[in-house]
């Protein structure tokens, strides 16, 4: 569900600069914080699923680091296929960071691998982003699992809670600080923090009457993350180019098309997860993950 979420916000973020081919824009349809909600959230949600697949890996084969390995490799060649319809794409800095960055972590302890998150992330945030914060953000990621916190998660409301509290709180300190004009540390602090906020208010809301309208609304979406990213892009491009909609100029228009794009690719996600057990490219990804077939149909 939190992926399925992040994917929406993605493609509002980006939808603009998919349509002009990564130019600059008029104005981006959710303001200057788009890309920092998004990225944050995927990045490590990515770790978090890295770690997840090497546990299993761990129990299913013999080196579990080849499989990884071969994730990873495939989805490179993803990546670099999606790069030549929109350069802007995300999935093959992903591919590069985790060859060099989560993979030698795997054989690191995991007070390491947090320790590394711990000094990559405020680095990047000096920096001013770049691959170095998605690698501290893999590395959280990873380091939330080695200690269980993902396999507890859903058990508290009360923690959740506390934490998006704090995350509000320091995000309200880092924009009062920050300076008038320009990025700053203080800045990209901030919309860190405020990615942070979201998660915790998201988990919160799991845990209300609310939570089979969040998992009908973006579990479809989430389940075929990377189908549903490949396919806007080219549903992006076609309503552009062919249908000669002015995305890159209106973002009342980018608003619209983006609503369509995800309506359309709900729709298809519901209808195909009722027979199959997860996106079309999602089986071609654990087909070369695996180098072996998996079951297709329910």
């Amino acid at each position: 569900m939190l992926r399925g979420f992040t994917l929406c916000e993605i493609l509002l973020a980006n939808i603009q600069l998919m349509a002009t081919g990564g130019t600059a824009v008029v104005t981006q349809p959710l303001g200057d914080w788009d890309p920092w909600l998004g990225l944050p959230i995927f990045s490590l949600l990515f770790g978090i699923g890295f770690s997840l697949l090497l546990d299993s890996a761990a129990d299913r084969a013999a080196r579990p680091w080849l499989v990884l390995l071969r994730r990873l490799a495939a989805l490179l060649a993803i990546g670099l296929l999606h790069m030549l319809l929109w350069p802007g794409e995300i999935l093959t800095k992903y591919a590069v960071v985790g060859l060099l960055v989560l993979l030698p972590s795997s054989w690191l302890p995991r007070w390491a691998v947090a320790g590394l998150a711990a000094v990559f992330i405020p680095a990047a945030l000096v920096a001013g982003g770049g691959p170095l914060l998605i690698a501290g953000l893999f590395l959280l990621g990873s380091a939330l699992v080695r200690y269980g916190v993902i396999e507890h998660i859903e058990r508290s409301t009360l923690w959740p809670l506390l934490l998006g509290l704090v995350f509000a709180a320091g995000a309200a300190a880092a924009l009062w600080t920050r300076p008038e004009a320009g990025p700053s540390f203080a800045t990209g602090l901030a919309d860190l923090l405020v990615a942070g906020v979201v998660v915790c208010a998201l988990l919160v809301l799991l845990r209300t009457p609310l939570r089979p309208v969040l998992r009908v609304v973006f579990a479809p979406l989430g389940k075929m993350a990377l189908t549903n990213y490949l396919t806007a892009t080219v549903l992006v491009l076609a309503a552009a180019h062919l249908l000669g909609l002015p995305i890159g100029e209106s973002s009342q228009v980018a608003f619209l098309t983006a609503g369509a794009v995800l309506a359309a690719q709900w729709l298809f996600s519901a209808l195909w997860l009722r027979r199959y057990r997860q996106g079309p490219l999602e089986w071609l990804w654990r087909w070369a993950t695996w180098a072996e077939r998996p079951p297709g149909s329910r």
